[in-house]
C-alpha cells in the first residue's frame, strides 16, 4: 500500500547569492534522492523555506532546472525569524508517496544545518564532516 511520508532536510550556504543557494539546494536534494531512491513521479510536492538572510534565489528553481523536476509541485516560503536561529539555511519537506514505513525514510541535514538535527546529519563527499 502506498502512503504519504515526509522527508526532511536542511543545509546552509556561505553567501547570499543565487549560485550558492542553487548549488547547496541541488546537493541536498541529490543526497535525499539517493538515500531514498526518489523518483519525481512519486513526489506529491516539495516545500522549501529559507531564512530571512537568503533572498538571492528560489530553492525551487534548483529542483526545476538542475534536476528536471518540472512536474513536481514546488513551493518556497520564509522561515520564522526566531532570534538566535541558524542563519543562511535552506530547509525542505518532501511529501513522498511510498510503500516504505516512516522509520525507513532517510533524512539529511548538511553543513551548518547538522546542528539542527545531529541524528540526521550525513556525510557529504568532499564537503562536510558530518557524522551519521
Amino acid at each position: 500500500m502506498t502512503v504519504v511520508r515526509g522527508i526532511r532536510g536542511a543545509t546552509t550556504v556561505d553567501t547570499n547569492n543565487a549560485a550558492a543557494i542553487t548549488e547547496r539546494t541541488l546537493e541536498l536534494l541529490g543526497v535525499l534522492r539517493d538515500l531514498n531512491d526518489l523518483a519525481p513521479e512519486d513526489i506529491g510536492y516539495i516545500w522549501f523555506t529559507v531564512t530571512e538572510d537568503l533572498d538571492a534565489a528560489f530553492p525551487a528553481d534548483a529542483a526545476r532546472s538542475g534536476l528536471g523536476w518540472s512536474d513536481v509541485p514546488l513551493m518556497c516560503g520564509r522561515e520564522i525569524p526566531v532570534p538566535g536561529a541558524l542563519g543562511k539555511c535552506v530547509r525542505v519537506l518532501i511529501a513522498w508517496n511510498t510503500a516504505k514505513q516512516q522509520s525507513e525514510v532517510r533524512h539529511a541535514f548538511l553543513h551548518g544545518a547538522r546542528t539542527l538535527r545531529p541524528s540526521w546529519a550525513v556525510d557529504v563527499p568532499g564537503g562536510s564532516k558530518a557524522g551519521r
